[in-house]
């Protein structure tokens, strides 16, 4: 082969590479690789047989991989649920596993990850926070604040304060952060309400680790 078909041929390479999907499981099928009448390449998924033995094979690797988080390792059905969140989210599939926890026996995300989803989706602005009342006091809250930018809109969510926090248990649970970091959790909070109240498809119906080990269930 010479030297012109050899750079052909990796130019072709690095144009599939690039038409791939965010997690690298399937790519949009070419004209010419697709037989007539058939429906081409199926992401990987619950949806068909051939996507679902494509999400098998992907959470198989994963599993057996050394910088998957521990929690996930030889656990090919829990690598598969990553994967198809992954898929679902267009996030790295390792993204979405350092970022899911198990709490009382049901997932939980971080409260970082969903501020993360919420900030980069390009629907509404970066999450800012309000702090009102007398830091330390029942009336210390948190109000979390974003704009949406198709319509402009200010978005507000509900405020959180200490003696809403105590009220409901969360306070004087053993080894609660509300006691030891209070301002993190009012902001945690905070923008888990404004999430939840205004785009709760981004965390799937998932609470967060601070929101399931409050609750305790």
């Amino acid at each position: 082969m010479g030297t012109k078909e050899k750079n052909d041929v990796v130019r072709v390479n690095l144009t599939e590479l690039q038409s791939s999907n965010a997690a690298g499981l399937s790519s949009p099928p070419r004209a010419s690789q697709t037989p007539q009448g058939s429906a081409g390449p199926q992401a990987a998924g619950f949806n068909s047989p051939t996507g679902f033995e494509m999400l098998q094979r992907a959470a198989k690797m994963l599993s057996s991989g050394t910088i998957f988080p521990e929690r996930f390792r030889n656990n090919i059905g829990d690598c598969a649920i990553v994967v198809d969140m992954a898929l679902r989210l267009n996030a790295s599939p390792l993204f979405v596993a350092q970022n899911l926890y198990v709490v009382y026996g049901s997932p939980a995300w971080s409260s970082k990850f969903l501020i993360g989803l919420w900030n980069s989706c390009g629907r509404y602005s970066a999450i800012r926070y309000e702090f009102l009342g007398t830091e330390g006091q029942d009336d210390w809250g948190c109000i979390a604040k974003s704009k949406e930018w198709a319509t402009g809109e200010e978005l507000v969510g509900p405020l959180v304060t200490l003696s809403l926090a105590k009220k409901e248990g969360w306070f004087e649970k053993r080894g609660s952060k509300w006691q030891t970091m209070p301002a993190l959790m009012l902001r945690y909070r905070a923008a888990t309400f404004l999430i939840n109240t205004v785009a709760p498809e981004l965390g799937m119906g998932i609470r967060t680790v601070e929101e399931a080990e409050d609750i305790g269930e």
